[in-house]
């Protein structure tokens, strides 16, 4: 029960923080200033790109959960690899919206480092 509860938390947490992502995305494409149309179209992309991951990673972690999740060894690998892309993208926050002066930025680095840890946790624990 524990591990699901892990789970769970986790992935509410990053489908969350996914879904946030899609709110702001005009004013953060605005916050550029005066950058040619094909920028504003990359930027535009790349947030939702991002937020529609980390919703996916926290849906998908849920039905996973849902079906069977930590009793079956696709679901545990599943949990482990979300848990590294998690970790991989935090520190590549780390090294790049971390240094940015806008809260939301700074978050991505606990926010993604919490929900690996969870994933990660909840697929060791018995």
């Amino acid at each position: 029960m524990i591990p699901n509860g892990l789970l769970y938390i986790g992935a509410v947490f990053i489908l969350l923080w996914g879904i946030a992502h899609l709110f702001p995305t005009k004013n953060v494409v605005r916050g550029f200033g005066e950058i040619s149309q094909d920028n504003k179209h990359i930027i535009t992309m790349e947030w939702i790109v991002e937020g529609v991951a980390l919703a996916y990673i926290g849906i998908t972690v849920i039905v996973i959960t849902i079906l069977g999740g930590t009793g079956n060894p696709i679901g545990i690998a599943y949990y482990r690899m979300a848990a590294a892309g998690l970790a991989v993208l935090a520190v590549v926050s780390g090294f790049t919206g971390a240094k940015v002066n806008f809260l939301p930025f700074k978050l991505c680095v606990p926010i993604m480092s919490t929900s690996a840890v969870l994933f990660f946790l909840g697929s060791i624990l018995k």
